[in-house]
């Protein structure tokens, strides 16, 4: 159905990627509409593989919608479209808004506006001129060009125009032309108001600056056009700026959450770890009270047992002493018959005990307790020094990835990989059956053909894939530097070359050892935790998935997903020797499923 015209105005049905009238409009799940060629062009030369974003919002989408034309603001796009080609008046009341040159001074045509349209609201012509510059304004992260342009542009290519030919300078107002200028500064050299932009010299300036002064011939505009679209740019640069604000602020909000968080956690771990070594001392004490009650023990069963040694031997030698003293006194004696009679009782041997072999002892002498407590202190303080290194392991542990069962999976998928050397750069030595590779120190005597790589030491499989899932494995062993992935069947292979996806290269890469990083633009640096020795890779095309995995560990390395729209070959380089340091070759390798 036809809408009233007095509604429609341009901002309503205007892209904004291209700035143009919806061609074809789609909208994303976030509720924005766009061209459907913008859009995908935006996903298609910014996505990161992983999320793809609202342009307007910044809504991130974790795997890429599927767009539909939305045929109701189509249509009503197409009327808008008609309605602006036949001149249909957007407030009913008509008008053109472009001035006539022979027209009588001071009687100018002035833009009509809508009823709806804002106080200040700029012209049709200044809008025109803001949406060629909004064309050409950088896009953060992707060149500049758009679906509909013959060839990309460049962000300076506004400063390589030739200055357009000298007109006769108008004057306006937000409606239209007009004489007057009021509120404007003066002209430092003429006293004329400032009416008018520079574009080549980057300055305000008079009509006499433009008529006859240095200005002459350069790009000028009215100033109050060059006005409207700088606060234009402004405020998508603000918008751009809001953004990162808050995207920064909630990283803020993020990171104190998680500092509140750890601290709250050591708080716990720390008073878990003072109560129980609290409890280990409380023990130690008991365990020590125990020991010495048994050394006390120990000590009064030896004192009881020689004291009964003692008072025995006390009352033999009393008994013994008084014989000796009536044997001194019989011996003294000078009647016989006393004496005789005495005699035989106290000349016989007395029963005594025999003492030799009786002694007192204790364990206490020989050192048994302090022995075994020391014993034991020992093997416990070994124990208590493993304790804080056993914490700390148990942090690493938590930070390495735990074996991944996926790669079991993809082995069922493992193809037979051999080298084709038609491609092989002319270092590059391979052996007889296809399976290794390594660089040699000079040049080898072979064909130069189309096919041939002439500045990088890379080389490509036979196989190529245009379809299904695929798999193969390389020992890259204790090589310092080297290569892996797939290239498309397209790229460039003379001179100097451009390696990440966007010009047909997926490769993962390992320098001095220990940098790895997938080759996008710029590189994407990888933490690998583990030091690989042999490389799985593999490749689902109808998803444009290409994965790596240490094979030992069991372990994904990285994963990155794309399209391909060309047949692609598996890519190595095993890259130069290095003066014999890197000098080991990359093996194709059967693949043995890992238990």
């Amino acid at each position: 159905m036809a809408l009233p015209a007095a509604f429609l105005s341009e901002d309503q049905f205007t892209c904004s990627i291209c700035l143009d009238v919806f061609n074809n409009p789609v909208s994303t799940p976030c509720g924005h509409s766009f061209c459907q060629a913008c859009i995908s062009f935006y996903w298609d030369g910014g996505g990161s593989g992983k999320f793809y974003q609202c342009p307007l919002c910044k809504e991130s989408f974790r795997k890429r919608p599927e767009l539909h034309i939305n045929r109701t603001l189509r249509e009503i796009t197409e009327q808008f479209k008609q309605m602006a080609n036949t001149g249909v008046p957007m407030d009913g009341r008509g008008g053109g808004g472009v001035e006539d040159p022979n027209s009588p001074p001071h009687h100018h045509h002035h833009l009509a506006l809508s009823p709806l349209q804002r106080s200040g609201e700029m012209p049709e012509t200044i809008f025109a001129e803001m949406m060629t510059r909004f064309q050409q304004l950088p896009t953060p992260g992707f060149p500049v060009s758009y679906p509909n342009d013959p060839q990309p542009q460049s962000p300076n290519s506004e400063h390589l125009d030739p200055p357009p030919p000298y007109s006769p300078p108008r004057r306006y107002t937000l409606s239209g032309p007009s004489d007057s200028s009021p509120n404007l500064p003066l002209c430092p050299i003429h006293p004329r108001a400032l009416e008018f932009f520079c574009r080549t010299d980057n300055t305000c300036v008079c009509c006499i600056c433009v008529e006859t002064g240095e200005h002459r011939g350069h790009h000028v505009i009215p100033a109050k056009r060059e006005w409207h679209i700088k606060k234009s740019q402004l405020g998508i640069t603000e918008l751009e700026l809001n953004n990162l604000i808050y995207v920064r602020e909630r990283k803020v909000v993020e990171i104190h959450n998680s500092l509140r968080e750890i601290q709250a956690a050591a708080k716990r771990e720390t008073d878990g770890t003072v109560c129980l070594f609290s409890k280990l001392i409380s023990s130690l004490e008991h365990c020590q009270a125990e020991v010495l009650e048994v050394i006390e023990r120990t000590q009064r069963a030896a004192e009881h047992r020689a004291q009964d040694l003692l008072r025995e031997l006390e009352e033999e030698i009393a008994e013994l002493k008084k014989r000796s003293s009536s044997l001194s006194q019989l011996n003294l004696s000078e009647d016989c018959i006393p004496f005789l009679r005495s005699f035989p009782a106290l000349s016989t041997p007395p029963h005594v005990k025999n003492w030799s072999s009786v002694s007192v002892g204790s364990e206490l002498t020989s050192g048994l307790f302090l022995r075994t407590v020391n014993q034991m202190m020992e093997r416990f303080g070994e124990e208590m020094q493993k304790l804080p290194k056993a914490c700390q392991q148990s942090l690493l542990n938590q930070s390495v990835p735990r074996p991944n069962s996926k790669i079991r999976r993809v082995q069922e998928y493992a193809d037979d990989i051999t080298l084709d050397t038609d491609t092989a750069h002319q270092r590059l030595i391979i052996s007889a059956d296809g399976k290794q590779v390594h660089c040699g120190e000079r040049n080898q005597s072979v064909h130069d053909n189309p096919e041939r790589f002439d500045r990088v030491v890379c080389v490509l499989a036979h196989q190529g894939f245009n379809s299904g899932r695929h798999y193969w494995e390389v020992e890259v062993g204790g090589k310092t530097d080297w290569d892996l992935g797939v290239a498309s069947r397209s790229v460039n292979r003379k001179g100097k070359i451009t390696v990440s996806p966007t010009h047909g290269y997926w490769f993962l890469s390992l320098r001095d050892r220990a940098e790895y990083a997938f080759r996008t633009e710029p590189s994407t640096n990888l933490t690998v935790s583990l030091r690989p020795s042999r490389i799985g890779i593999y490749v689902d095309y109808d998803k444009g998935l290409v994965s790596f995995y240490n094979v030992e560990a069991r372990l994904l390395i990285y994963t990155f997903t794309d399209h391909f729209s060309d047949t692609i070959h598996a890519f190595f380089s095993p890259c130069t020797n290095k003066s014999g340091r890197n000098e080991a070759p990359l093996i194709i390798c059967s693949v043995a499923k890992t238990e």
